[in-house]
């Protein structure tokens, strides 16, 4: 050993590793871990802004996903929509040996899909993929099968089916040729991500897949819809609507809309008559609005049940505006009068004694001036008056002025008579207790009785009472409104509207029917408003539909509005 070894640094051994070569091996591992994951979101920001929607398109189709969709079902379990099995046939053109006799034998056997010069062009397009037929008949696909072309491939592919046809069509919505969801329920069904684990080519088997429930019950959707059609018939209108509603749960058991169409044909849900009128109609409601301005009058702690008005001299003037009564008394009206005899005078002072802003903060608390959200993507906003002042005011009062949709009506109504608790309407099956966990109180217990009270007087002595069915107590509210076409009144084209409860002392579901523009008839001497066509379809509805909900009463109930002070139609305390 010289003087100098023991300054010398000893050689590194082959097995040994430096802290510094350790650190630098940690940081290359982890610049790679972040230019992999970083190479894997661009991508999915990519495929999910549709920048190579194409190509992931063409990846799905060859990768064959199963493209499966969960069933929907009622709350009974009956089904209404589910997958079955079809054919398609597509063409791998770089495996075709003859193109000149495939397209003329395909154009042959397939004489409703395609033809010989568009398959041609097809060929020389330079696409190496497209579909020549989908969703083909049993027939079709033997002949397909039997001809043997190489690069023709018949595909078994998922198919949406609706066992029943239009029932619910405006419900269920539809799928697309490729089995998306274009509307209705089956378009809310792809917001739950399923579509999500298709685009990558995962395929989906329908069967594992646990069923929509919803809140409708068929036998009672095809009740509202047979007795809308009818109805509309009977009264020579353009079109429809009704529904059915828990007001305790929110759940809608029916809903139907007329003209309607058959979901199992794609396209058809898109067209502009077959909207749904339900939801996406937006109308003047007529005197059912006086529902809401009798609640909103006694909320205002201005007015008592008690409270009277005058409407002696028939109409009010406003500017160049004259509000005119209907059926006018000729006297001062306790407010169940007002109700009962649907008076515009007495509804306009009552708005205007509470106040318009006391009118605008209670529409806003009940929901009217905000679409309604359900599981349905189809919803239209209410269409407000620009300048609210005192001559808005009081035609809304009465319900003019502000278009609102049916659905919109419904929920407001629903808690002015099911003890005050706004609950979001539902197409999916719940109980009272989920509902009502998650829905304020909008109103004074009082005031919904109030309101249970009012409607059963128009029940037993005003124009509800074509809709009272012998075995159930029901309340309820006729409403007709001119239409307004090129910013004119029209009185020979109406919009009429029938609400209904019941039990009416303790509710469970609201009926809501509208008609538009029905014609008088011999049978109603030739007269157009609602409690002769809107409020005659309801009473059908409700002979065939409330013994399917609820048990029919022996007798009425004994005291069935305990807190209210008992007014019959003329103003006297009952005994």
């Amino acid at each position: 050993m010289d003087e100098f070894s023991l300054y010398r640094k000893p050689k590194p051994s082959l097995y040994e590793i430096s802290p510094a070569r350790t650190n630098r091996h940690f940081t290359w591992m982890i610049i790679a871990f972040i230019l992999a994951f970083g190479t894997i979101a661009g991508k999915l920001v990519l495929y999910g802004s549709g920048v190579f929607k194409s190509e992931a398109r063409v990846r799905i189709q060859l990768l064959k996903p199963t493209k499966g969709r969960p069933d929907i079902v009622d709350r009974n379990g009956e089904v209404l929509a589910t997958d079955i099995k079809k054919y398609s046939v597509y063409v791998e053109v770089n495996k075709l040996i003859e193109r000149d006799r495939a397209a003329r034998l395909l154009a042959q056997v397939l004489p409703g899909h395609t033809n010989q010069m568009k398959l041609l062009v097809e060929f020389e397009s330079g696409r190496n993929f497209f579909w020549v037929a989908r969703n083909i008949s049993e027939e079709e696909r033997e002949r397909v099968f039997r001809l043997g072309l190489p690069g023709v491939v018949l595909e078994k592919e998922n198919r949406r089916f609706y066992p029943n046809g239009r029932l619910a069509a405006h419900i269920l919505g539809s799928t697309d040729i490729d089995n998306r969801g274009t509307a209705g329920f089956e378009k809310y069904i792809d917001s739950t991500g399923i579509r999500d684990v298709e685009q990558f080519g995962l395929a989906v088997d329908a069967e594992s897949l646990t069923p929509f429930q919803l809140s409708i019950d068929m036998r009672v959707q095809h009740a509202l819809r047979d007795e809308l059609v009818k109805g509309i018939a009977k009264y020579k209108a353009i079109a429809g609507s009704g529904i059915i509603y828990d007001v305790t749960t929110g759940e809608i058991i029916a809903l139907a809309s007329y003209p309607d169409f058959d979901p199992n044909i794609t396209g058809e849900a898109q067209k502009g008559e077959n909207i749904n009128r339900a939801m996406v109609g937006v109308y003047e409601m007529g005197s059912t609005f006086k529902a809401l301005n009798t609640a909103m009058a006694l909320e205002s702690g201005k007015m008592t049940i008690n409270s009277a008005f005058d409407t002696k001299e028939g109409q009010m003037t406003f500017g160049k505006h004259t509000i005119h009564e209907y059926h006018g008394t000729g006297r001062r009206l306790t407010i169940p009068e007002i109700f009962l005899h649907s008076s515009n005078l007495g509804s306009a002072k009552m708005a205007l004694l509470a106040g318009t802003k006391a009118q605008q903060d209670f529409l806003r608390k009940m929901g009217i001036l905000d679409k309604v959200q359900t599981e349905l993507p189809e919803t239209q906003a209410p269409l407000t008056p620009r300048h609210w002042g005192d001559v808005a005011t009081v035609t809304i009062s009465f319900g003019h002025g502000i278009s609102v949709s049916a659905l919109s009506c419904v929920k407001a109504i629903g808690a002015l008579v099911n003890g005050g608790r706004l609950i979001e309407p539902t197409f999916l099956k719940r109980s009272a207790q989920e509902a009502q966990d998650k829905a304020p109180i909008v109103i004074k217990p009082e005031t919904s009785e109030a309101l249970r009270f009012v409607m059963r007087l128009n029940a037993e002595q005003g124009t509800a009472k074509g809709a009272v069915v012998p075995g159930y107590f029901i309340g309820g509210k006729t409403g007709t409104a001119e239409k307004v076409v090129r910013g004119i009144y029209r009185k020979d084209q109406m919009l009429t509207t029938f609400m209904a409860i019941t039990p009416a002392d303790k509710p469970r579901y609201l009926y809501f029917v509208i008609l538009d523009e029905p014609k008088g008839i011999p049978e109603t001497h030739n007269l157009a408003t609602s409690s002769w066509n809107a409020g005659a379809v309801t009473g059908k509805l409700l002979e065939r539909t409330a013994p399917m909900l609820l048990p029919p009463m022996l007798a009425a109930p004994e005291d069935p509005f305990p807190t209210m002070v008992k007014w019959n139609a003329w103003g006297a305390k009952k005994s």
